[in-house]
């Protein structure tokens, strides 16, 4: 069977599995204050001009957008994303369940702009109402659009206008910068905080949080403990950030997924099968008749994103940075078979 149902559902690179085997006899401290830990944290700091920024290593996306809002938001403040974001349709509401309340702004393409912004905040201005106060990004994005550095620049220019903060989820940051001009430096510039994401892109698991603005840095980790987001072998995150950002490994890996990804989608495309998005990166929304959808499913795993009119379909796609090129190609054929 063909795997294109997400881009974590294999284990780790092999230079992440060599690390780990490599320091597994060696006895640190825990909690993430090893030196294991200090070294990738240097190396992110330096990989996004950023020597004065924390950077926290955490688990998985979720814990990570959930630890890192409680701590920069008031009670009474809230946070603005595009209806598709992934705190808004996949985190299971853990950003209310600690209080803190989201604000869906419709979006086409899954990306904010200024005006959505100024907008949203121009609507909720009294005391009756909870107060806007972080902008919530992905790079890339739920429905896998990219954000270019223009964009994410007006961003923080309105967000700099309206004393707002802005944040990005880089669960799939690789991608976002194989696919687009943003570098680390440019987040590293434009953002409060952002998340550089190696679940989804050779490792294990695990996100490196980088807080860059330094008045919401003090007391981080007491929020990360009462969280529960404090690791006790906290330098196994750091370990495999190290690996994957060797000799740009971590670039090199979501360029390859993103090169898979362009192949499928000209394919898809040859094949006069329409994209529900455009086709940026690594996640592509296929649009196929239901019984075509239906007749996949024994063949290939994937995702199921909407029922559209028509007795359509719009499925779900994903390479991942160990995806082979005959899966594509095998894909490809497959689809044309059931097509005809």
């Amino acid at each position: 069977m063909f795997s294109f149902r997400n881009d974590y559902s294999t284990g780790a690179h092999p230079a992440v599995l060599d690390a780990l085997c490599r320091t597994n006899g060696e006895r640190t401290e825990g909690y993430g204050l090893d030196l294991l830990c200090r070294q990738a944290e240097e190396e992110l700091l330096e990989l996004c001009r950023a020597p004065g920024a924390a950077v926290h290593f955490l688990v998985g996306g979720t814990q990570a957008n959930k630890v890192t809002i409680a701590a920069l938001l008031r009670p009474y403040e809230a946070v603005l994303a595009a209806h598709t974001a992934h705190i808004c349709c996949h985190e299971t509401g853990a950003v209310e369940h600690n209080g803190h309340k989201v604000l869906h702004l419709p979006s086409p393409d899954g990306k904010l702009t200024a005006d959505m912004v100024r907008a949203a905040a121009a609507a909720h201005t009294g005391e009756y109402t909870v107060a806007p106060r972080l902008v919530y990004i992905s790079n890339t994005t739920e429905v896998g659009t990219v954000y270019r550095r223009a964009e994410l620049a007006a961003l923080r220019r309105v967000c700099d206008e309206l004393d707002l903060l802005l944040y990005c989820d880089g669960a799939r940051l690789g991608s976002a910068m194989a696919a687009g001009d943003a570098s680390f430096a440019d987040y590293g510039a434009l953002c409060d905080a952002f998340t550089v994401g190696g679940t989804k892109n050779g490792l294990l698991f695990g996100e490196a949080l980088v807080i860059v603005n330094p008045a919401l840095q003090p007391g981080f980790r007491r929020c990360m403990k009462q969280q529960g987001a404090i690791l006790a072998k906290g330098r196994l995150l750091g370990v495999q950030f190290s690996a994957i950002l060797q000799d740009g490994l971590y670039l090199s890996l979501a360029a390859q997924a993103n090169r898979l990804a362009r192949r499928l989608a000209e394919g898809l495309e040859d094949l006069g099968v329409p994209l529900l998005f455009p086709a940026q990166s690594n996640q592509l929304f296929p649009v196929l008749p239901d019984s075509v959808a239906e007749a996949l499913e024994g063949e290939v795993s994937f995702e199921l994103q909407e029922r559209l009119e028509g007795s359509r379909s719009c499925i779900r796609l994903v390479t991942a940075w160990d995806t082979a090129q005959e899966e594509v190609d095998g894909l490809l054929a497959l689809l044309g078979r059931l097509l005809q």
